[in-house]
């Protein structure tokens, strides 16, 4: 059984996930397609969740000095 995503959870599309992120939308399929970045299918188009992409972003997150 899967788990359903928060109903009160904010989605976005690639698109704004690739502004948020300053990399391009080919890039952001990619890290779906990878694994990386945990997506919905909807239709043809994809939705990620706002969580999974502050959690993927803090996983980045390298402090340098």
């Amino acid at each position: 059984m899967s788990k359903m995503p928060n109903s009160s959870a904010k989605f976005m599309t690639v698109g704004e996930v690739a502004d948020l992120m300053r990399v391009s939308s080919m890039t952001v399929y990619r890290l779906i397609k990878a694994g990386e970045i945990r997506a919905a299918r909807v239709g043809k188009s994809y939705r990620i969740r706002e969580d999974d992409v502050d959690r993927f972003l803090a996983s980045r997150y390298n402090q340098t000095g």
